[in-house]
């Protein structure tokens, strides 16, 4: 293997210090292949180009090496965390991967943080009776944040049961300030009324307490509170007040029934589980907060066989004993241990995981160390942790189940569609479709889209969105021509430049065979204008070297004749290919599953039938360009009504300056109207800024 590299490489190789750190790996373009880390890099290092790797994805990934690079550290616990952060911010090819989604939902309770002297005045009413929200951002020091939760329901069926028993509000502060009478949240017992003052501030105060204690798992506390309130309240003949406090308590009561609450000594807990099965992986993240199941959420890796692959074949070279001799085994702790490492990396959480495989220590001190505080982790539990970490294992095993039933569904309509229309099946991962829809309303803010559909799946991170102009209002000929135009002009030229500079080559050699010269330069000259004919004989729309989007294998038009018309003109002034051309016409009556597809190029008329597994796939990507060409013209049509683009363009309002103004002055009007001072009474607005706000919209 150590042939194939240079020896400049191999010396650096060599040269190595034996010290825990990280190692990096480049192929040729500079493409980041691998991150490691190793408690000895030498030693490890070494390993990659001293054995006999031929065959396996490891020797493939080895014999792109072309350049490395090393960062010493001083413990191996460093070295995980530098390695993990590298992966997260990189993205190498061949190692774990798990998306990188930390914007888990809080439940926030607003203001409780906020500080007021003895000698200041009282504070607002929407400060003096704080709000239960959903919240999804970045945390704010003068509110209490409760979760994170697994999702969004989680969060608002908390906030439901909260509002059953502490009746805290819910309303927005704007809403909350202009009530004149109660809302209907009061009138079903979900809220006291703060709003019109039918609670007074201390009773409301003591519900916030009592909410909050209740969400760090301090139930019975909260219990004990409310029957000393109760009796109080019975011994000074207040009856009324007592039965209201007895209703807390007794609905307090069915909750604990409901989530099951039976233990207090766990109060912040994380179990984890992980399934691999059929090349891919699931790990499924339960959360409990405040003694609390709040549910749980899967994670799917991408890069699983690659990673484990490498890993695997270098599990020798590890001397701390603990990884399991069976290769099902060690997978599953490898992808639990890149999930922990890249899931908690720079975020809190809590300080014990229960989970289905153990997981090594060195892992755990870098975890400990990151948060300053001993992370501990629990394999093979008992009682309720046992309970948590079977039902994560069983919701492991149904995402991942269904996961792979997706993608065996998703696979077989790629193959249907590319048997229905002839193109070619070797390669169906690397098909690609790209579709486009036209969006206005009577002519207003047009807008088109563009979705890819790309390796079985839709490709959102490669959506656009093209805005239209300078065309008659409501035209969606022109629109799909100006789309086509700004989307495939540019690959056309590249290709058109590629070509020709192919042709020239090819020209060359044919102006030197014909200069004559011995036989054996003649043969070796024939010889390498054939390899060069080769290349350029295999040039084809799909060039990856141009800068943007690569022309797809498909091209779908969401519309009949009319817009594969204009399609086909539009190819043919760009001297693309007319075949790729294909347009979903919408059958008799607009009725679903009577499409039919209509070609650029010549061919006649396809109807797939309603039950076809093409058809499925083509009106899947069809509906997804609607959808995306939808929500683009929607949000384009509200921001040109409301004005919005009016404070869009002052400087140093951004998205959160502009959304706290529309709120407090319930929209740009108020904003228009508002005076310098009022404006400089919103959070982040100084006295400059509201003077340049101002003067702006006047």
């Amino acid at each position: 293997m150590s042939d194939t590299h240079s020896d400049q490489l191999l010396s650096e190789v060599a040269a190595l210090p034996g010290l825990p750190g990280v190692y990096r790996y480049f192929d040729a373009q500079g493409q980041l292949l691998y991150v490691g880390k190793a408690r000895n890099l030498k030693k490890r290092v070494s390993s990659y180009f001293q054995k006999n790797h031929d065959g396996t994805r490891i020797g493939h990934m080895v014999s792109k090496i072309v350049r490395l690079e090393t960062t010493v550290v001083r413990s191996e616990a460093e070295a995980l965390l530098l390695e993990n952060n590298l992966i997260k911010t990189l993205n190498p090819k061949f190692n774990i991967l798990f998306r990188d989604d930390k914007s888990y939902p809080y439940l926030k309770i607003t203001g409780t943080r906020e500080v007021f002297k003895p000698s200041a005045r009282l504070p607002a009413p929407s400060l003096a009776f704080p709000r239960m929200v959903y919240y999804r951002g970045v945390v704010d020091r003068r509110h209490s944040y409760y979760g994170p939760y697994p999702s969004a329901w989680a969060v608002k069926e908390s906030i439901t049961l909260l509002q059953k028993v502490f009746r805290l509000r819910t309303c927005e502060d704007t809403v909350f300030a202009n009530r004149t009478r109660p809302c209907l949240l009061y009138q079903i017992k979900r809220c006291s009324g703060p709003c019109v003052d039918l609670i007074d501030h201390e009773v409301y105060a003591q519900d916030v307490r009592d909410a909050e204690r209740f969400l760090r798992g301090e139930t019975q506390a909260v219990l004990d509170t409310l029957e000393q309130r109760m009796l109080a309240h019975a011994e000074k003949l207040e009856f009324e007040q007592a039965a209201e406090i007895r209703n807390q308590m007794s609905a307090l009561s069915r909750v604990l029934h409901q989530q099951a609450m039976d233990t207090v000594s766990d109060k912040d807990v994380d179990v984890l589980a992980v399934k691999v099965h059929g090349g891919r992986a699931c790990v499924n993240l339960a959360m409990i907060r405040g003694g609390r199941h709040l549910g749980d959420r899967p994670y799917f890796p991408a890069h699983v066989d690659d990673a484990t692959a490498i890993d695997n074949a270098l599990a020798e070279e590890s001397s701390d004993g603990r990884k399991p001799a069976d290769p099902a085994e060690r997978v599953a702790v490898q992808v639990l241990e890149a999930f922990i490492a890249q899931h908690y990396l720079g975020v809190a959480m809590p300080h014990t995981l229960v989970t289905s495989h153990a997981v090594g220590k060195p892992l755990l001190e870098a975890l400990s160390e990151q948060t300053g505080a001993k992370v501990t982790a629990v394999h093979n539990p008992r009682e309720h942790r046992r309970i948590w970490l079977e039902m994560a294992q069983k919701n492991a095993d149904i995402a991942l189940a269904r996961l792979l039933a997706e993608e065996g569904s998703q696979q077989a309509r790629t193959r249907a569609l590319a048997d229905a229309l002839q193109l070619p099946d070797d390669q169906l991962e690397a098909l690609r479709i790209e579709c486009f829809d036209i969006s206005h309303t009577a002519g207003e803010s047009t807008q088109a889209s563009c979705v890819v559909f790309e390796a079985h799946k839709m490709q959102n991170s490669q959506y656009r969105r093209y805005k239209i102009e300078g065309i008659t209002p409501g035209d969606d000929y022109a629109a799909m021509r100006q789309v086509l135009l700004r989307r495939y002009g540019r690959i056309a030229e590249a290709l058109r430049e590629e070509q020709g500079a192919a042709a020239a080559a090819v020209a060359n050699v044919d102006v030197d065979l014909e200069a004559g010269a011995e036989a054996e330069e003649a043969v070796t000259i024939e010889a390498e204008g054939a390899a060069l004919a080769e290349d350029a004989a295999i040039i084809e729309p799909s060039v990856e070297s141009v800068a943007g989007p690569r022309m797809p294998d498909l091209v779908l038009v969401d519309g009949g004749k009319g817009q594969v018309s204009m399609a086909r003109e539009v190819f043919q002034q760009l001297g693309l290919d007319l075949s790729l051309i294909v347009g979903v016409e919408k059958g008799e009556g607009r009725k679903v599953g009577l499409e039919e597809l209509v070609f650029a190029d010549g061919r006649d008329k396809v109807y797939l039938g309603h039950d076809s597994a093409a058809l499925m796939l083509v009106a899947q990507i069809r509906d997804e360009a609607h959808r995306f060409a939808i929500t683009g013209m929607r949000a384009q049509r509200a921001k040109v009504r409301t004005g919005g683009s009016k404070l869009e363009d002052i400087p140093g309002v951004g998205p959160r300056k502009r959304a706290r103004l529309l709120q407090r002055f319930g929209g740009v009007r108020g904003v228009a109207s508002a005076s310098v001072e009022d404006l400089s009474t919103v959070e982040g607005i100084s006295t400059e800024l509201a003077d340049t706000i101002y003067r702006a919209l006047h």
